[in-house]
């Protein structure tokens, strides 16, 4: 029988012959170590697209309003974060939040839209 060892903190492993860890701790400290990176990336974009939301919404109170791209930018609104695009037949794309939109109007303008 091998002597394997943990492969968080080095301590000897007990019991099954593919076990790992010589604990729940130590599983998931090394687990939460490995995939730091992958969540920091995740929690970034998620918590950008919950701000880009919260500003489309209280921009947006009446379901149908036209602000001006300076003020979405001050409030921190970032465009490179969306969830869905919507092109119309007559050619308008809507870029969405969710159920949030804007649609890029003339004169840096934007006229923004709830989703029913």
């Amino acid at each position: 029988m091998s002597d394997k060892k943990c492969l968080e903190c080095g301590d000897k492993v007990m019991g099954r012959v593919d076990k790992k860890f010589c604990s729940d701790y130590c599983r998931n400290a090394y687990n939460n170590k490995v995939n730091k990176e992958s969540k920091n990336l995740i929690r970034n974009t998620n918590n950008r697209l919950r701000k880009n939301y919260k500003i489309l919404s209280e921009l947006n109170s009446s379901g149908k309003t036209k602000v001006t791209r300076r003020k979405l930018f001050d409030k921190g609104f970032d465009f490179k974060f969306i969830t869905s695009i919507y092109t119309t037949k007559t050619g308008n794309t809507y870029f969405y939040v969710y159920d949030q939109g804007y649609l890029i109007l003339e004169n840096e303008m934007y006229l923004l839209v709830k989703q029913d």
